[in-house]
C-alpha cells in the first residue's frame, strides 16, 4: 500500500520550488521510482471523460443550468459536485496555443460533469502531474449543498499553487467536499489554468511575436476567464455573483492578488485570501525575455512558429531543465503593473478586502523537502547570491547583519532570510500599502508546528486543517487539533460571508469570541493562529518582518 505521507509529501512538495522533488528523490531511486508508478496507478484510476447526455433519463435535481450547457453533477451525501465543466469556448490546443482565452457561446445541450479534467502540462513530480495530461485543460469543479438556499450562497473559488508550474484540481488536497458538508453556507469553486511555459512564457519580442501579445500572463487570463464564467453561472448553483471571495496559496495566493490588480476585474469578486502568496511572486519584462532567449536557444528554435512545432511534454521538459523557478506572471505594464507595490499604495485595490498572511517557518518546507540541511543550503546560498546582487552595499551589509543574528545550525540563516525575502517582507508591505491607501486587510501569522522532524511550521501547513484533510498528514506529520481547525475554517467561512472573519462565541466552536482586527499603521495587529490560542498580537511582539534589515526586500521579486 501506497504510504499517505508520500503521496501528501509528492502533493505538496513544489508548491513553491521546482527543484525539491528532483533533488529529494535521487536517494533510492528505484524505490522512488516503484511508489511513483503506485500512485500514478492510484490517481489515474479516477479518470473519466464527461460525455453528452443525449436522452432525459438523468436526474434533474442534478443538473445545472449554465450559458455553455446543462451540467449534470453527482450527489455525495448532501453535496453536489461538479467536475470538468469547461469555462472557455474553445481549448487552447492548435493554434490556439499561447492565445488568449476563448469567451464560451450559448449551448443547448446536456453534459456529465462527473469526472475531472486533465491536468495542464507539467513534469511529473506531484500528484496532479501523475493525473493524465493534456493542454485541453480549461476547466473548473464546483462544490454545492444539496439543499435549495433562501437566498444566494457566498462564492469562494480556489486557484491552487505550484510555482506557476505544477498543480492541479484533481489533488485529492483541493476536494472541497469535507469542507462544504461542514459549511454548507457556501459554494466552492476550483480553477484550472495554463502553466509554466504555456502559461507564462514571454514571445512577443521574437520574428512573429507580435501575434502572441498575451503569452506572458496566459494563465492569469485563464483565471480571470473562470471567474467571468463564474460571475455569470453561479447564481444557477445557488451562489451570489455579487458576493465572491478569490482564494489561493503559494503561487495561488501571488495568483489573487495579482489577479486583484488587473484593471476590470474587481467585477468579478470582492475579497481575496492569500495563503502565502503575494505580488511580488512575479518577473519582469527583461527577466522574461532572456529566460525565453535561453529556452529558444536550448530548443534550437528561432520563431514561435518553429515552438508551434514542438509537442507540450518536450516543451516542459525543456523549461523545467534551463527555467527553473524562472516562469511566472510578468509585470509588463499591460495586464499587470509594472511595481505592484505602488499599484496598492496608490488605492488599486482598496475597495478589495484581504485576509492574508504567512507561516512561522516559510522556507522549512523546502529544507526537508530538497532532502535536508546540505542540498537545501546549496540551493540556497546561489539563491541568496542571485537575490542580493541588485542591492546596494549598504543593503547587502544589513542582510548579512540580520543572517549574522540568527542562531542554530547553518542552514537556519538562509531559511530565516529567503522566508523574509519571498513571504514575511511582502506580506506585512502587502498590509501596510492597503491600508495606507484606505483599503482593509486582515493579516494573520500560522505558527502550528509539524510533527516531522525540521518542518516546523513550514509553507503549506494550513492547508490540510482548512480543507478539512487531517488524514492527508504528509508534512503535518499528524492531525492538528479538531477545534483550532474547525475554529480556522469557520472564520474563513465567516470572512467569505461578511468580509470580516470575526466570530462570535454562539459561532465558535470553542464558544469564545474571536476578534479579528484590521491591520492598522499603529499597532500593526495580527491574528496569531497558535494551535490552542487563537488570539491578535502588534507585530512587534512576534517580529514577523525585520523593518530595518528585510522590509527592503521586497524590491526582490520572484521566487
Amino acid at each position: 500500500m501506497v504510504n499517505k505521507n508520500k503521496i501528501w509529501m509528492l502533493a505538496t512538495i513544489l508548491a513553491c520550488a521546482t527543484i525539491v522533488v528532483a533533488t529529494g528523490c535521487k536517494n533510492n531511486k528505484s524505490a522512488e521510482e516503484m511508489e511513483v508508478s503506485e500512485i500514478k496507478e492510484k490517481v489515474r484510476a479516477f479518470y473519466g471523460e464527461n460525455k453528452e447526455i443525449t436522452d432525459s433519463t438523468y436526474d434533474q435535481s442534478l443538473a445545472v443550468k449554465c450559458v455553455n450547457g446543462t451540467f449534470v453533477g453527482k450527489l455525495v451525501d448532501s453535496t453536489i459536485v461538479f467536475r470538468g465543466i469547461p469555462y472557455v469556448g474553445k481549448q487552447p490546443v492548435g493554434e490556439l496555443r499561447w492565445k488568449a482565452p476563448i469567451d464560451v457561446v450559448p449551448d443547448s445541450g446536456v453534459y456529465e460533469a462527473y469526472y475531472n479534467a486533465k491536468s495542464a502540462p507539467q513534469p511529473e513530480v506531484e500528484v496532479s502531474s501523475f493525473y493524465y495530461q493534456d493542454e485541453n485543460c480549461l476547466y473548473l469543479n464546483v462544490w454545492k449543498p444539496i439543499q435549495k438556499p433562501e437566498e444566494k450562497k457566498p462564492v469562494i473559488v480556489w486557484i491552487h499553487g505550484g510555482a506557476y508550474a505544477y498543480g492541479g484540481t484533481v489533488d485529492p488536497l483541493y476536494d472541497f467536499h469535507n469542507f462544504v458538508e461542514e459549511n454548507p453556507d457556501v459554494i466552492i469553486v476550483s480553477v484550472a489554468y495554463r502553466l509554466g511555459v504555456l502559461g507564462f512564457l514571454h514571445l512577443s519580442h521574437l520574428p512573429d511575436g507580435k501575434d502572441y501579445p498575451d503569452a506572458q500572463n496566459l494563465g492569469l487570463m485563464d483565471q480571470l476567464q473562470a471567474l467571468k464564467w463564474v460571475h455569470e453561472n453561479i447564481a444557477a448553483f445557488g451562489g451570489d455573483p455579487g458576493n465572491v471571495t478569490i482564494m489561493g496559496e503559494s503561487a495561488g495566493g501571488g495568483s489573487v492578488t495579482s489577479l486583484s490588480l488587473i484593471n476590470g476585474s474587481h467585477q468579478y469578486f470582492n475579497k481575496v485570501i492569500a495563503l502565502s502568496g503575494n505580488p511580488g511572486l512575479s518577473t519582469s519584462t527583461e527577466a522574461a525575455i532572456a529566460a525565453t532567449n535561453e529556452l529558444m536557444e536550448a530548443l534550437d528554435c528561432k520563431t514561435v512558429a518553429d515552438l508551434q512545432k514542438v509537442d507540450a511534454q518536450t516543451l516542459v521538459a525543456a523549461a523545467t531543465e534551463v527555467l527553473p523557478l524562472r516562469l511566472a506572471p510578468e509585470r509588463d505594464g499591460r495586464l499587470l503593473p509594472l511595481n505592484p507595490w505602488q499599484a496598492v499604495a496608490d488605492g488599486a485595490v482598496k475597495d478589495i478586502t484581504y485576509l492574508h498572511g504567512v507561516n512561522k517557518d516559510e522556507m522549512n518546507f523546502f529544507l526537508v523537502g530538497m532532502g535536508g540541511p546540505e542540498p537545501f543550503t546549496e540551493w540556497a546560498a546561489a539563491r541568496k547570491e542571485m537575490k542580493l546582487g541588485s542591492l546596494t552595499d549598504q543593503e547587502k551589509a544589513l542582510v548579512e547583519s540580520f543572517c549574522k543574528d540568527v542562531e542554530g545550525e547553518d542552514y537556519e540563516p538562509y531559511c530565516k532570510l529567503l522566508s523574509q525575502l519571498m513571504f514575511n517582507a511582502p506580506c506585512i508591505r502587502l498590509s501596510e500599502e492597503q491600508t495606507k491607501a484606505g483599503g482593509k486587510s486582515f493579516t494573520y501569522y500560522f505558527t502550528v508546528e509539524s510533527a516531522l522532524p525540521l518542518m516546523k511550521c513550514g509553507h503549506g501547513m494550513a492547508l490540510a486543517p482548512l480543507f478539512k484533510h487531517p488524514e492527508l498528514d504528509g508534512d503535518t506529520g499528524r492531525p492538528f487539533d479538531e477545534t483550532f481547525s474547525k475554529t480556522m475554517r469557520k472564520m474563513w467561512v465567516q470572512f467569505a460571508m461578511t468580509g470580516n472573519p470575526s466570530i462570535s462565541a454562539d459561532l465558535s466552536p470553542d464558544g469564545k469570541a474571536k476578534e479579528w482586527p484590521l491591520y492598522d499603521l499603529k499597532d500593526k495587529q495580527v491574528m496569531v493562529f497558535d494551535e490552542f490560542n487563537i488570539h491578535p498580537e502588534k507585530e512587534s511582539q512576534r517580529k514577523i518582518v525585520d523593518w530595518q534589515r528585510s522590509y527592503f526586500l521586497t524590491k526582490c521579486y520572484g521566487f
